[in-house]
């Protein structure tokens, strides 16, 4: 099966790619090469998808499968389906699971809950694209797949405050720093290893019965941001000092974690993965957060370069805390 990844060397896609490889997909790359992930086994077409001329490079190949991780906006979709109508027999659109229902009217999650996010324009345009895409599905029969990761980790730190691809939340913590908890701490969230979301994906990729479907791919391990708090405090080698700071403080002090927040991470979500399972029978996601953040937190002490500590992150941490505790009024 010949199959191209636009990306494929990111914090999700490269288990991915990996377990593509290992399945024996004849797996092509398409990025700039700039993040220096070398993936045996793969075959790289260097470029940049935005790039006019790629049309060119492009127009000798046909595809089993064209994946797009990087994606984000209605412009793409259309250059995709031009660059990819007739030379693919499914194309799978990376959306988010962010672009469900905020405030959700339930907390279970399934593929069949509206998409609609009036806060964050992130998963605004997901949705755009997704819209896009099923109007080209119905209408010339453009051969999608949608899959909506929820929280995704391995080469990031998934906390909302000093994390992803800093350093700064686990700096703080071995330092004995307040961090901040939005919220009581009690809300559920879904946090999936990336190695187990590959196996769920790997299932999709050049499946007949899943032209024209959504899935999400999650863990069914459900915790509490303190429970997760703890978990990565634990992994760094000491206990987090919690501060509870209700969201909609910490948004109008930081307006720009809003639509992260409010528009996604403040609510408490369960994914229902009935459909990944009955369309991938035996996926099961094995990985729990307690471990893999082991891994994540070992991958970034690793190299003493990729232990970002961010001067403007620990700022504004100290900021919303300093705010919260004299009793600032909005």
């Amino acid at each position: 099966m010949k199959v191209l990844f636009i990306g494929g060397t990111g914090n999700i896609s490269t288990s991915v790619s990996r377990l593509c490889v290992k399945n024996g997909i004849d797996l092509y790359l398409l990025n700039r090469g700039t993040n220096g992930v070398e993936i045996p086994g793969t075959k790289t077409i260097r470029g940049d998808i935005s790039d006019p001329g790629i049309a060119n490079t492009l127009k000798k190949h046909s595809w089993d499968c064209v994946v797009n991780w990087i994606a984000f906006n209605t412009n793409d979709i259309e250059r995709d389906i031009n660059l990819f109508r007739r030379k693919t027999k499914q194309y799978i659109f990376i959306s988010s699971a962010s672009a469900y229902q905020k405030p959700p009217s339930h907390p279970i999650i399934t593929e069949s809950t509206p998409l609609y996010n009036p806060v964050w324009d992130y998963s605004q345009n997901k949705i755009a694209c997704e819209e896009k895409l099923n109007k080209s599905y119905r209408e010339e029969d453009f051969p999608i797949t949608i899959v909506r990761p929820s929280l995704t980790f391995d080469t990031v730190i998934p906390l909302i405050m000093g994390g992803w691809t800093e350093y700064t939340i686990i700096d703080r913590m071995k330092k004995g720093k307040e961090v901040i908890v939005p919220g009581d701490g009690t809300s559920l969230w879904t946090i999936t290893h990336a190695e187990d979301f590959a196996k769920g994906f790997l299932g999709l990729i050049g499946h007949q019965q899943v032209i024209g479907h959504p899935f999400h791919i999650t863990s069914d391990e459900i915790l509490t941001w303190d429970q997760i708090y703890e978990a990565v405090a634990e992994a760094a080698g000491v206990k987090a000092d919690i501060i509870h700071i209700p969201s909609d403080f910490i948004c109008k002090v930081e307006s720009s974690l809003t639509g992260s927040l409010l528009g996604d991470k403040s609510y408490s979500v369960i994914f229902d993965n009935t459909k990944i399972k009955t369309f991938v029978p035996g996926y099961k996601a094995v990985i729990p957060f307690s471990e893999g953040i082991k891994k994540t937190i070992a991958w970034f002490e690793a190299d003493p370069k990729r232990m970002i500590i961010k001067n403007e992150s620990n700022e504004m941490i100290d900021r919303i805390i300093n705010a919260f505790k004299n009793g600032s009024n909005f």
